[in-house]
């Protein structure tokens, strides 16, 4: 059994001056956990997945986006996407930490692209 402080690595996360921090908490074949750590008016662009996505919100405001268009969220809420769900998130006028949870495991892409 492995425990993760999430607003721990939230600080360690990293990230440049205009992406948000991330860090990879935990990556096994049947599941990967991402930790993203977005400054106000940060954001991650919407894009899809082959997998289900669930999103924590361990602290702050924002908003997600999904197939249904954006909802406002706040620390304690879980957000679901299905497969191929289009989603994306943008934090509020604070920090937003949103530990995702990908299931199952991208398969990684080979350097062909394919």
């Amino acid at each position: 059994m492995k425990i993760y402080d999430a607003p721990s690595l939230a600080t360690t996360a990293v990230g440049g001056q205009d992406r948000p921090a991330t860090t990879l908490v935990h990556d096994s074949r049947d599941a990967r956990v991402v930790i993203f750590r977005l400054d106000p008016g940060q954001a991650v662009s919407v894009h899809t997945s082959p997998s289900t996505v669930l999103l924590t919100i361990v602290s702050g405001t924002g908003t997600v986006t999904g197939a249904e268009g954006e909802r406002s969220v706040k620390a304690g809420d879980i957000v679901a996407y299905a497969e191929h769900e289009p989603h994306g998130m943008t934090a509020a006028g604070e920090q937003l930490v949103i530990v995702a949870v990908i299931a199952p495991r991208p398969v990684p892409r080979s350097p062909e692209g394919r």
